[in-house]
């Protein structure tokens, strides 16, 4: 069973805390981790991007010249995907690029991030992370102290943690998400993870 330090805000070790060999121990499945990072993206993507045929242009009603006799070329619309201004051929039309993956193995790929997070040393376990009001300040000195302020970091939360939320909306390099929303996507994403000592009891409680 994998073992990490405990810190506190001040960025002491305070303890140890053993992890779930479920969890924190598994076979890291680097094929099965891009499957699922794959489809988070295709996910998010809008699918909006539209061109307009010949019949959706504007104009082409009349028949430009006549069929013969004038020794060009037959033409029934100005708007023909040929001219200038006509319409485009197989252009692209909104559509939904999403699809799923069993739930089996979305878990298993967040199990295999986090392992692999463990096995390089980029998991930081903290006592406890609350503010009263939000404080983008003493959250950078929190990070600070424990060493990840130059790094991309995501920090997970219990549920209703909202000021720290907000404190690290101000910071472009550091995000913050709840335990039981946590995606591969996101643990993938960043270099280093910071979890709260409930964030943490939240992860196995969900995945164990």
């Amino acid at each position: 069973m994998p073992k990490v330090a405990l810190y506190n805000r001040q960025g002491e070790t305070v303890g140890e805390i053993e992890l779930n060999d479920n969890i924190f121990a598994t076979e890291v499945n680097e094929s099965l981790i891009h499957d699922v990072v794959v489809m988070y993206q295709a996910n998010q993507r809008v699918g909006t991007s539209s061109t307009k045929t010949r019949a959706m242009v504007r104009g082409g009603g009349r028949k430009p010249w006549r069929q013969k006799g004038t020794g060009r070329a037959r033409v029934g619309t100005i708007r023909s995907p040929l001219w200038r201004g006509g319409g485009i051929i197989f252009g692209p039309q909104p559509r939904d690029f999403s699809y799923t993956m069993p739930k089996k193995a979305r878990r298993q790929a967040l199990r295999s991030a986090l392992s692999a997070k463990v096995n390089g040393n980029q998991l930081i376990v903290l006592d406890e992370l609350s503010m009263d009001k939000p404080k983008t300040k003493e959250l950078v000195e929190v990070l600070k102290n424990l060493g990840v302020a130059e790094d991309k970091t995501l920090v997970v939360l219990p549920e209703g943690n909202y000021n720290v939320v907000l404190s690290a909306n101000n910071l472009p390099k550091v995000d913050a998400a709840d335990a039981a929303s946590l995606n591969v996507y996101e643990v993938v994403n960043h270099a280093k993870l910071v979890l709260t000592k409930d964030a943490l009891a939240k992860i196995e409680e969900v995945l164990a």
